[in-house]
């Protein structure tokens, strides 16, 4: 089973940028579909960003779309989000998350049951 961490939240200023990590542990990231999720305070979790297993493809929210950036690191076991141009509705706590589901559709990961095992999140702060 794998376990995921996440890391390089924090308080940014709107308009400034942050890049995420998520570093796997006890299996290896490249079998895995990996997305970015976020929830905000009294919102229901939001889909960011899906990877394909090589990192060729990948899906985004028409909310991030153009200021956001999914990539990973097989090599590494990690996966990142380069988030830019941040805006206060960025705010959230974000949270990766791995897929077992065979093949990659956004269709499919695109939604939350798709995927299998969830780090704990970092908190992203972004004032106005």
């Amino acid at each position: 089973q794998v376990q995921l961490v996440e890391a390089g939240g924090g308080l940014v200023q709107a308009g400034g940028s942050l890049r995420l990590s998520c570093a796997a542990s006890g299996g290896t990231l490249s079998i895995y579909v990996m997305g970015w999720f976020r929830q905000a305070p009294g919102k229901e979790r939001e889909f960011i960003a899906t990877s394909s297993r090589s990192g060729v493809n990948s899906y985004y929210a028409d909310s991030v779309k153009g200021r956001f950036a999914i990539s990973r690191d097989n090599t590494r076991n990690t996966v990142y989000l380069q988030m830019n141009s941040l805006k206060p509705e960025d705010t959230a706590l974000y949270y990766c998350a791995a897929s077992r589901r065979p093949g990659f559709a956004p269709s499919l990961h695109l939604n939350a049951p798709a995927y299998d095992y969830w780090g704990q999140g970092t908190q992203v702060t972004v004032s106005s």
